[in-house]
């Protein structure tokens, strides 16, 4: 999402606002911005904005939700437990037309037909959201975002009036799909969600829910209504900018799953000389439980202890599975207690519900996961067989 100062957003609103200028004519256009994927994981799903542009009152300003406020107390501590507060952003268009162009990323405008009342409205409620009081509020990707805000306060200015209709050939899709059609499955940033949102994103969501992103809400406001009417939402469309062609990075031999797949060989191959050697090396078992159980407390930790509702039922438990941190002890010793068997037996067994919550949809999980999850289910059997070996 568009990052700036919010020092120099404040000066902008502060020059604007005077008693004069808020009054537009009736010759000013409010439209809505779509700006396509950047190349970073946090524009990789586009941003919007409001353009207001008044040739007679020299104003063409941008009002973009979603910017960041660094100089927020506990920034990043507060950012990942959902409880940090974004900023509506004010810009000169040609500003923040020139920076998204420079990042080569399309530039969509759609004019939005409202009468002259309600475009002062809207130019009201932008202004009175830029005042320091109400400027901040409670970000959350899917359902108050940039794009979503867009909606939201059309919606509040016109009294709900707009009817949104499904655009030619929509097809609704879970949270998931829709992230995955802009951050592709075999790159560290899909690796990343896939580990951290739980099984929440993989109902299907309605199709008003599509719209938390820009391009969505591009589509949708494209056939969108007036209530009572047959007035479109949309009177114009056009590109201001299309991003230019260039060529498609390859990354596979630093993808999560040539990284796994690596990491899962040489679990395999060891677990194999292991057996063969009639021996165990019981630095990758703590190297694994330790890695599982680590991984575990994160995910226990987005889930019960942050106010993200994405990362909520998140069966990356099944195999990060926290309590592996507290019986490494059994791992130092020759002969095992007894109950560590059924321990490791059960650790099996989750691996195999998380395959049937796979395969028959409850939550997808990260592509590059595959090879480390074939590895350590090997380990397993194996670490049930040599330990249990003194038993038979």
């Amino acid at each position: 999402m568009f990052k700036n100062s919010f020092f120099v957003l404040f000066f902008i609103f502060i020059t604007f606002v005077s008693a004069q200028e808020r009054m537009l004519s009736p010759e000013a256009e409010i439209s809505v911005l779509t700006i396509g994927p950047g190349t970073l994981l946090n524009d990789a799903f586009g941003h919007s904005g409001f353009r207001v542009k008044d040739k007679t009152k020299g104003i063409d300003l941008v009002f973009n939700y979603g910017v960041y406020d660094f100089e927020a107390e506990n920034f990043y501590l507060k950012f990942a437990q959902g409880k940090l507060d974004y900023l509506i952003g004010l810009n000169y268009y040609e500003d923040f037309l020139e920076s998204y162009i420079a990042q080569n990323r399309t530039i969509e405008e759609q004019d939005l037909n409202l009468s002259t009342s309600e475009k002062q409205a809207l130019f009201d409620y932008l202004l009175t959201n830029m005042k320091p009081e109400n400027q901040r509020y409670l970000y959350d990707f899917f359902y108050d975002n940039c794009a979503t805000k867009i909606k939201d306060v059309l919606q509040d200015v016109l009294n709900n009036t707009v009817v949104f209709h499904e655009p030619q050939n929509f097809e609704t899709k879970t949270f998931r799909i829709l992230i995955h059609e802009n951050v592709k499955r075999n790159t560290w940033g899909a690796f990343g969600i896939d580990l951290a949102l739980g099984s929440v994103i993989d109902k299907i969501a309605p199709p008003q829910d599509h719209m938390f992103l820009p391009k969505n809400i591009h589509a949708f406001f494209e056939e969108a209504t007036i209530a009572g009417s047959d007035k479109k939402l949309v009177k114009n469309s056009r590109v201001i900018f299309k991003q230019l062609d260039t060529p498609a990075a390859t990354n596979f031999l630093t993808s999560p799953l040539m990284i796994m797949g690596v990491l899962g060989f040489l679990i395999v191959f060891i677990t194999y000389k292991d057996f063969k050697n009639n021996k165990r090396s019981v630095w990758l078992d703590t190297t694994l439980f330790t890695f599982t159980g680590l991984v575990g407390i994160m995910v226990v930790w987005l889930w019960f202890a942050t106010d993200h509702s994405a990362t909520h039922q998140n069966y990356n438990l099944l195999w990060a599975f926290l309590p592996n941190l507290f019986v490494m002890g059994q791992l130092f010793k020759e002969k095992t207690s007894p109950w560590f068997i059924k321990y490791l037996k059960f650790l099996v067994i989750l691996l195999c519900l998380l395959t049937l919550h796979w395969s028959i949809g409850v939550q997808v999980f990260a592509i590059g996961l595959i090879p480390f999850l074939i590895a350590l289910f090997a380990r397993y059997v194996f670490l049930i067989r040599y330990l249990g070996w003194y038993k038979l």
